[in-house]
C-alpha cells in the first residue's frame, strides 16, 4: 500500500481578526498547528468589541479597515475570499487590493465551492503565508463557523485509500 503524497500547507495564515471569515482563517491555522498572524485596526476593533488576544495579530496605526486590509494582503503569498451571496464591502476591496499588488487569488463562494478546489489551489499556489478574507459575522449570519469547517475540510492531511 503506498503513502499518500503529503499536501502543501501554509507556513502562515493571516487575517485582520474580524468575525466571520477572518476569525475563522485564524481558527484553522490554530487547528491545524500552522503559524497564524496578520494586521488588524488600531485598538484591535472589530465588530465585536476587541479582537481576542489569543489571535496574535498586530495593530496598524490607523483603526481604519483599509488599512490592515492592505497589509495583510502585500504580506501574503496569495489571498482567499470566502463569500456567500456576492462580494461587496471588505472582500471587495480585497480584491482589487489583491489585483493592484499582483497577488495571486482565489474567491469562492461558499454554498457552490468544494474543499477540493480550495486543497488543489494551494497545492498549485504553495504560498508560504495565506491570507484569508471575506465577510463578517453580522453581514452574514453563520458563516465564521461555515468557514472554519471548509477550511478544516481543505487543509486536513489525505486519508489513506
Amino acid at each position: 500500500m503506498t503513502e499518500p503524497t503529503p499536501r502543501f500547507l501554509p507556513r502562515r495564515i493571516v487575517s485582520g481578526g474580524q468575525t466571520g471569515v477572518d476569525r475563522a482563517g485564524l481558527e484553522a491555522a490554530i487547528a491545524v498547528g500552522i503559524e497564524h498572524g496578520g494586521w488588524c485596526p488600531k485598538g484591535r476593533l472589530s465588530e465585536d468589541g476587541s479582537i481576542p488576544s489569543r489571535y496574535d495579530l498586530v495593530e496598524t496605526d490607523s483603526a481604519d479597515y483599509p488599512v490592515r486590509t492592505e497589509q495583510n494582503v502585500i504580506d501574503s503569498d496569495a489571498t482567499l475570499i470566502l463569500y456567500e451571496s456576492r462580494l461587496k464591502g471588505g472582500s471587495l476591496l480585497t480584491r482589487r487590493l489583491a489585483s493592484r499588488w499582483q497577488k495571486p487569488l482565489l474567491c469562492l463562494k461558499l454554498e457552490a465551492a468544494h474543499p477540493a478546489e480550495l486543497r488543489a489551489w494551494i497545492d498549485q499556489m504553495r504560498p508560504a503565508t495565506l491570507n484569508v478574507a471575506g465577510p463578517r459575522e453580522s453581514t452574514s449570519p453563520g458563516i465564521q463557523q461555515r468557514s472554519l469547517e471548509f477550511l478544516l475540510q481543505a487543509l486536513a492531511p489525505p486519508t489513506s485509500p
